[in-house]
């Protein structure tokens, strides 16, 4: 008993959030402590996610912890809880609470579900532009879970007993931080009023692609009678056969939630999947006017600002543009290039933080079982700062794209119409990771291409137009003008008293 309300304390001496931090109108004696947690943490849960993981895990942590600082994503989107609590935070600054002010620097994030739902928290806060943007941790709840296991919390779901949550937690505390490079997708077509592709109105896109109608005048993807799309994505975004798959499987999940509520029984799905769509049978049922280099021609950018034709193998039935060493369940299709490949083709080891996409074909899952060994990878394509994907009219009227495990079907142009996908390179995030984690950053002392390492071109991203350099997952986090006032005012007060203090003490020490 005794052990059970120490364990209990120390929770809420190092991962406890009062009240009164997380809601403006909490009441004056709401628990206050003694001193400022180790690592306060804020707790985002999919509660539709791991089947019944996402609701166990939701009611864990709030019986561990305080329950207004885990949020069901269900109930409530991120952007509206940090802007909330982001706010108050500035207003307790503004009346002189450290506290506060400790907080907000020490406050880290967890976020439990799929990768779809951990890059919706990546888009909500690098669109906040926070001035202290907290790092992020992942909890493997989905069925790929590619973003945990590369930075070290694994792929399988995790237990929702407390044990399980409080030896999470305390990883979260010793965890190490590391910059994530984010990507910009921007996606011009002329989205259809009818037709196979119409299961929502007008199409049935991921939920990190967002209509954006407020593209600049000079922007070429301005085009009238066009439909702008824009988004982020943080592990990979893909096109051919593999997304076929994915989106064959989430069309059935769709349809029948109650048999996709375990994490074994889905990934077997997956597979069956997999063979009644062809994807082990290509070169025999698939015709090459779905392969990529028939599909699109395909633009790479190695230089800031040069965009060159990057060939296309014929029989490439399948294109993933990787940020993450972890693709399809943590396998990593990139590899390791050795000495004559770094030489000869200037090809590096997949980096987080590099600034390049790693962009690798597939012929067919035969050629992806390759993955499996130890040194196998795909077709090594190109590195690249940017790609940018032309579709015109061609034998086929649709194809089949993934962003961070969320497919869709895209309609292809049906006269002389373009649809564009742009990828480019859009800034950085803070993660949270193991320090035997599988993901890389090339500024690592131990890394031999650290001193290779590119900076991000700032003036390049800069020049951009304000609105295009967003994800669109949410506006911009503003001090509203009241706030900013009652902080100067009240910022007068504390330097005034420190200078009278300091005075006292010195007329003390002379006396």
């Amino acid at each position: 008993m005794a052990d059970s309300e120490s364990e209990h304390n120390n929770i809420h001496r190092d991962f406890y959030i009062p009240t009164y931090i997380l809601a403006p109108n909490a009441s004056s004696n709401s628990l206050r402590l003694p001193d400022v947690p180790t690592c306060p943490v804020l707790v985002f849960v999919n509660s539709k996610s791991g089947g019944q993981l996402g609701g166990e895990l939701l009611r864990t942590f709030r019986h561990l912890l305080n329950k207004y600082q885990v949020f069901d994503l269900g109930d409530e989107a991120p952007d509206s809880v940090l802007r909330r609590l982001y706010l108050n935070i500035e207003r307790l600054k503004g009346n002189g609470d450290h506290f506060a002010a400790e907080i907000e620097e020490r406050m880290k994030i967890i976020v439990a579900g799929g990768d779809g739902t951990a890059g919706w928290l990546l888009g909500v806060v690098s669109d906040l532009k926070l001035s202290q943007p907290p790092p992020i941790a992942t909890v493997p709840l989905g069925t790929g879970n590619n973003l945990p296991f590369a930075f070290g919390w694994g792929k399988k779901n995790p237990g929702t007993d407390l044990n399980s949550v409080i030896s999470f937690l305390k990883q979260v505390m010793n965890a190490k931080e590391m910059k994530m490079d984010s990507w910009h997708i921007l996606m011009r077509m002329r989205a259809p009023k009818v037709g196979s592709c119409d299961p929502v109105a007008p199409l049935e896109l991921p939920h990190s692609l967002h209509a954006f109608h407020r593209v600049s005048p000079s922007d070429e993807l301005n085009v009238e009678g066009f439909h702008t799309f824009r988004g982020g994505f943080w592990n990979y975004f893909s096109m051919g056969m593999d997304a076929q798959v994915s989106y064959a499987f989430h069309s059935e999940r769709k349809m029948n939630p109650d048999k996709f509520k375990n994490q074994l029984v889905n990934q077997s799905s997956y597979l069956k999947l997999g063979c009644t769509q062809g994807w082990f049978f290509a070169p025999l049922i698939r015709p090459s006017s779905k392969n990529i280099a028939q599909l699109t021609k395909v633009k790479i950018m190695k230089k800031q600002g040069e965009w060159q034709d990057l060939h296309i193998p014929p029989s490439v039935r399948s294109i993933v543009c990787l940020n993450l060493p972890s693709f399809s369940g943590g396998l990593n299709p990139w590899g390791t290039p050795n000495s004559n490949k770094r030489r000869y083709r200037d090809l590096t080891p997949p980096f987080v933080d590099d600034g390049l996409l790693e962009v690798v074909g597939f012929r067919d899952a035969w050629h992806g079982l390759v993955l499996l060994a130890p040194k196998g990878h795909g077709t090594r394509l190109a590195q690249a700062h940017g790609i940018r994907f032309e579709f015109q009219k061609g034998a086929a009227d649709h194809t089949f794209m993934r962003i961070d495990g969320e497919p869709w079907k895209q309609p292809l142009p049906e006269n002389d119409d373009t649809v564009v996908v742009e990828i480019s390179h859009l800034g950085q995030v803070k993660m949270l990771a193991t320090h035997d984690c599988r993901a890389k950053s090339i500024h690592d002392p131990s890394s031999q291409f650290s001193h290779d390492a590119d900076e991000v071109d700032n003036d390049e991203e800069n020049s951009v137009n304000e609105k295009r350099r967003k994800f669109g997952a949410a506006d911009t986090f503003k001090i509203p003008d009241e706030v900013k006032r009652q902080n100067r005012s009240h910022g007068r007060k504390p330097r005034l008293w420190a200078l009278l203090r300091n005075l006292l003490a010195f007329r003390l020490e002379r006396h």
